[in-house]
Parts: structure tokens; sequence; C-alpha cells
């Protein structure tokens, strides 16, 4: 009983491969017409291979031994046609093989990316960003290995060794079933093998994950790593998954190199069977010394093919396991998905409300709890609070980043969860605290939400955000190529060309999550004034830790613990000495502390 169980699971994980390998095979759809010229090529270069040894067998009987030079010319020649046509017909499904496959791959990248793309933030909450590119990098590459690169000879060593069989049990029966006893030992032994490789392949696929997730974690901290002291700690807990991938690639590779030696075995035994039992038949009359030559070729070429589809086999356990690491991926549910037939979002005036508002990011733990508020259009709504309270959350919500648990978020009437997202989030502008910029030009950056967008909006934009005169100091100004997170600008700079993104996008309601902080005071001003502009016309939501930066709020709405806990202008809260006004108080009493 304690064995059955590790028998039923593989039993079950072969079982899996199946509907997987269907699945990765339906990717060869749109290459159908060339599938059956690859076929054919294939067809070709096994038969020239089946045909050889038994040409020269049938010399040795009917050419050599009789003394006929001109035949043995003859022979010579037209085997150098049949293997010429076989090397030309190799080499054309190798390319022609080659070219289905590297599409097919391509093919298996673009959708894994465009499946990463199109995941709700709340499958990113889960998910480490470095394992999400081994699925894409080197899960796509082992499948690679696997397939795009050798299936072309799998397939054309499948070929051969079918034309072999055929060849040898019509030359002699007797001989051809023994040269096959070996066959159920050497399936039986690919299976066993498999089974273990399998196994191990799926460790390595997991391990490789983790590595490059711990890898891509610790290359974009290196700052904190160094400022905190934690170099030491980060190169120990590396070496410690580095040495599991380590020892699970061993593990692999050990099977791999007990599997060979196994076939090689079976290889000799069923040599040494047709030596001697042909060695007989010959002797003895039963058969001509042609024969018993051919079959020792064809010995020679059974095993060959037999040992490359039992690699391929051992070696497409890796590639299985990444293929249901990529499949997993893709099965992952979409974004957050429209209604169906769900109309565009007419334009925006800029009317919010929150209508009783439950949210988790989890099921049962609530982080809105009846949450109502309603913002007029043009209005600018400030949210305050400590960390962790909800504000980005509201932020999230009015995007649509995600659904609400209970109630509705609302623009202009119209529940968000009835129209577009595209249309709805083309509306609305954003500028973070911590702005990504992309590697490419500056003004790529800042048309990155409208990138057909012409060198002069790009640059009235620009102005409007008061970094006009920064960029054209650069060296090649506009075409400064920035580096990864807008490398080499600083803190501000990077600040001021995110205002400038979101100045071209001219949304209708502007969301701005501590945009000033960080910087520093000459900078905080230009930043301050940019968005004074921006603002103007437009409902804006701003989250903000500096309370002295949201006095001119029309709203301002304290949220504590998933709930607004007041809510009413600047001077309004500070008339009622609560929660708004201590903190307020606190932060001012810190300020005239400092020297």
């Amino acid at each position: 009983m304690r064995v059955a169980g590790p028998v039923m699971a593989s039993d079950q994980k072969a079982t899996r491969q199946i509907p997987t390998l269907r699945r990765f095979l339906g990717y060869l759809r749109p290459y159908r017409k060339e599938i059956p010229i690859a076929l054919t090529l294939v067809t070709i270069g096994a038969a020239s291979q089946a045909i050889g040894p038994f040409l020269l067998g049938w010399s040795i009987d009917h050419v050599i031994a009789q003394g006929n030079l001109q035949g043995l010319w003859q022979l010579l020649g037209g085997l150098a046609l049949i293997y010429f046509a076989g090397v030309w017909a190799i080499r054309g499904q190798i390319l022609r093989v080659g070219w289905i496959m590297q599409r097919v791959l391509a093919q298996l990248r673009q959708d894994i990316f465009a499946k990463i793309q199109s995941l709700p933030l709340s499958f990113f909450d889960r998910s480490e960003a470095g394992d999400l590119m081994s699925r894409l990098l080197n899960d796509v590459n082992t499948v690679n290995q696997a397939f795009g690169q050798t299936i072309a000879q799998m397939l054309g060593n499948a070929f051969s060794l079918v034309g072999i069989v055929i060849a040898m049990l019509a030359i002699n029966l007797q001989l051809g079933l023994l040269s096959n006893l070996a066959v159920p030992l050497m399936i039986f032994t690919t299976g066993l093998f498999a089974r273990w490789a399998r196994a191990r392949f799926r460790v390595t696929r997991k391990t490789i994950g983790k590595l490059s997730a711990k890898l891509e974690e610790d290359i974009t901290s290196v700052r904190e790593a160094q400022a905190f002291n934690r170099v030491q700690m980060n190169i120990e807990e590396f070496d410690s998954l580095n040495a599991a991938n380590r020892d699970a690639n061993v593990q692999a590779v050990a099977i791999t190199a007990a599997f060979l030696p196994s076939i090689d075995f079976l290889n000799t035994l069923a040599t040494a069977g047709v030596l001697a039992y042909g060695g007989y038949l010959a002797v003895t009359g039963a058969v001509t010394v042609g024969v018993v030559t051919s079959f020792l070729l064809y010995v020679q070429q059974f095993f060959r093919p037999i040992q490359i589809l039992s690699q391929f086999y051992t070696q497409a356990q890796s590639a299985f396991a990444g293929l249901e690491r990529i499949f997993q991926l893709l099965d992952e549910p979409s974004a957050l998905k429209d209604a169906a037939n769900a109309p565009e979002m007419p334009l925006i005036q800029g009317e919010v409300t929150f209508e009783n508002v439950e949210f988790g990011y989890t099921s049962g733990q609530l982080v809105l709890k009846g949450v109502n508020l309603c913002a007029q259009p043009g209005q600018m709504v400030a949210l305050v609070g400590p960390t962790g309270a909800g504000k980005s959350t509201i932020i999230n919500l009015i995007l649509r980043f995600y659904d609400v648990s209970g109630g509705a978020v609302k623009i202009d009437g119209i529940d968000v969860r009835r129209v577009t997202q595209n249309s709805l989030r083309r509306q609305i502008g954003i500028v973070l605290q911590d702005n990504i910029l992309f590697s490419g030009t500056v003004a790529e950056n800042i048309a990155f939400g409208l990138p057909n967008s012409s060198q002069a909006e790009i640059e009235a934009a620009a102005q409007l955000a008061n970094v006009h005169e920064f960029i054209t100091s650069l060296p090649q100004g506009y075409a400064t190529q920035l580096g990864e997170r807008g490398a080499p600008l600083s803190q501000g700079q990077r600040q001021l060309v995110s205002i400038a993104r979101a100045v071209l996008v001219d949304p209708h309601i502007l969301i701005l999550d501590e945009a000033t902080s960080s910087i520093d005071t000459r900078t905080e001003a230009l930043v301050q004034s940019a968005i004074a502009r921006l603002l103007q016309g437009r409902t804006s939501f701003v989250i903000a830790h500096r309370l002295s930066t949201v006095a001119q709020a029309d709203q301002v709405l304290v949220i504590q613990q998933g709930q607004i806990a007041e809510q009413g202008t600047h001077a309004e809260l500070m008339a009622q000495e609560g929660v708004y006004a201590n903190l307020y108080a606190l932060q001012l009493g810190t300020a005239v502390a400092a020297p």
C-alpha cells in the first residue's frame, strides 16, 4: 500500500501530459500547409537511411560475390544518389521544422507576455516578478531546447525507425523478430527513467523560478541592501536557493546519465543476438552472408533512433514541466472583464461618488467598510490618514483596478463596472509618488499614454509641467535616451516628466499620490506650480501626508481603518478639533521644532 501511492501519482502526472501536449500542438494549426511539406521531407530522409543497408547486403550476395565490377560501380552511384537525396531532405526538414517551431515558440512568448499584461493587480499581489520572467524566458527556453531544436531530428528518427522495422521484417521474419525483442525492455526502461526524470525536472523548473525571483528582487534593491548592511545575508540567501537549483539539476542529470548506458547495453545485447543467430543461420545455409550483414547494419541504425528518441523523451520531461507552468499562467483569470456589450464611458464631467463601498483584497478581510463620498466636478478632494488606512484603495477603485466587494463606484452617475475599462482610464490621469519612467527617449516617456502625439504637443505639455527648460538643456533634448526607471534623472526631474505625461493625456479626473514628497524645496516649487495648472478645471483626488499641501482642498477626507472618520474643508476640520486637527498640530509642531 505504501508503494501504490507514488505509482498512482506518477500515472496521474503522465496522464496530465496528454492535454498539455495536445494544447501545445494546437499552436501548430496556423502552419497546416507547412506541416505536410516537412513530413514529406522527413519521409524521404527516413527512406534513404532504411534502403541503404538492404542495398549493401544485396550487393554482397549478388554483385561482389559474383565479381560484377560494373554492377558494383552502378550500385555505388545509386547509393550516392540515394544518400545525397537523404542529406538534402534531412537538411530541408530541419530548416522547415525549425522555421515552424520557432514561430510557435515566439507565439507562446507573445501569449505569455500579453497574459501578464492583462492580469489583474490582485494576481501581482501574490506573485513574484522574477518567477513570471522565468516562465517567459527560462521555461520557454527549455521548451525550445526540447522541441524547437531537436523536434526535426526526433521526427526523422521516428520515421527512420518505422522504415528500418519494415525492412528487417521484410528481409527475414525470424531475424526481424529477434532484433525487436529488445524493444519492450527499452520501452519499459524509458518509461521508468522518464517517470523519475519528470519529477526531478518539475523541481528544477520551480527552483529556477525562485532563483530568478530572488535575483530580480536583489538587483532592484541593491541600494537598500548596501545601506542596511544586508549584502552578506542576501548572498547567503541566494547561495541557498542556488544550491537547491544545483542539486535539483544534478539529480536530473544523474537520471539521464544512468539512462543512456542502459540503452547502450540493450543495443549491444541485440547486436550480439543478431550476430549469434544470424551467423548460425548463415553457416547452416538458411540465410546468406549479405542478409546477416544487412541486419547488423540495421541493428546499428535501429538503436540509434531509439537512443535519440529515448534521450528526447527524457529531455521532454523538462519541457513538459515548463509547459505546465506556462499553461498554468495562461489559465489564470484575466483582468477584470468588461460587461457584455459594455459601452464606452461618455465624456467625463467629473462627478465621483462612492455609495456604501466595501472592498477587501482577500476574502473576509475588508479594507474599506461602508465608504460614502461625493466629489463634484472640478473639486479637489484630499485623502489623509495613517498608512494602510485605505487611501490608495479608494484610488484603485476609481480606476477600476479592482472591483468593489459591495456598493458601487460611480462617475457622472455611471457605475464604472458598466463601461469599458479603456474608455474609463483614458480620461483619468495619475501622478504617483514614485513614478516609473522607461528605457527610451524623454519624448517617448512623456507620450507614454498617447504615443502618437506630435512633438509640438509633447513640448507644450512639458512647458505646462515646468520641465521644458530642463529637457532642452539635456545633450539631445527630447531625444535624450533614459535608462531603466528613468536613470540618470533625479527624483524631482522624473516627477516633472510624469506630470508632463499626465498633462498630455488631458484627463478629466486627476489622481495625485503624494506627488511632492522626496524632492528638494526648489523642485517642489516647480512641481506645485505644475500641479496647480494641472488641477484647473479637473476633479482631483490627492493623497497627502504633509497636511500643509491640502489646505486649499474643497474636501478633506480623513481615512481611518477603512472608514471616513472626518470630512470637510481644512477650516471646518480644524474647527472640530478632532483627528485632523490633532494630525495637523502634530505636523506643525514637528516643523516648528525642526532646526
